[in-house]
């Protein structure tokens, strides 16, 4: 079955970096686009970026862009979220989804992401 699993979440003072880990299994990883997306605390879910399934095409939301930067390794089967320059309301819990923006049909656990001095 398929199987998404988050880690790399933390407590991060402001202006700190983190990257996130997502491990694929029960697909054949390589086919499909993957993203990430965000919930913060009493906020709706937020796209904030997905990769095409070679990595050749990258996108992103607006209020990340030029801070985070998304890839994979196909071999690994292994999504990642380079997060730099961290603010306060970038705290949120932070999903991996199969599919790209706003057609996802499998997401992970999460891992909680508290941006925080």
């Amino acid at each position: 079955q398929v199987q998404l699993v988050e880690s790399g979440g933390g407590l991060v003072q402001p202006g700190g970096s983190l990257r996130l880990s997502c491990a694929a299994s029960g697909f054949t990883f390589s086919s499909y686009y993957m993203s990430w997306v965000r919930q913060a605390p009493g906020k709706g879910l937020e796209w904030v970026s997905s990769i095409y399934s070679d990595g050749s095409y990258t996108n992103y939301a607006a209020s990340v862009k030029g801070r985070f930067t998304i890839s994979r390794d196909n071999a690994k089967n292994t999504l990642y979220l380079q997060m730099n320059s961290l603010k306060s309301e970038d705290t949120a819990v932070y999903y991996c989804a199969r599919g790209p923006t706003g057609v996802h049909d499998y997401w992970g656990q999460g891992t909680q992401v508290t941006v925080s001095s």
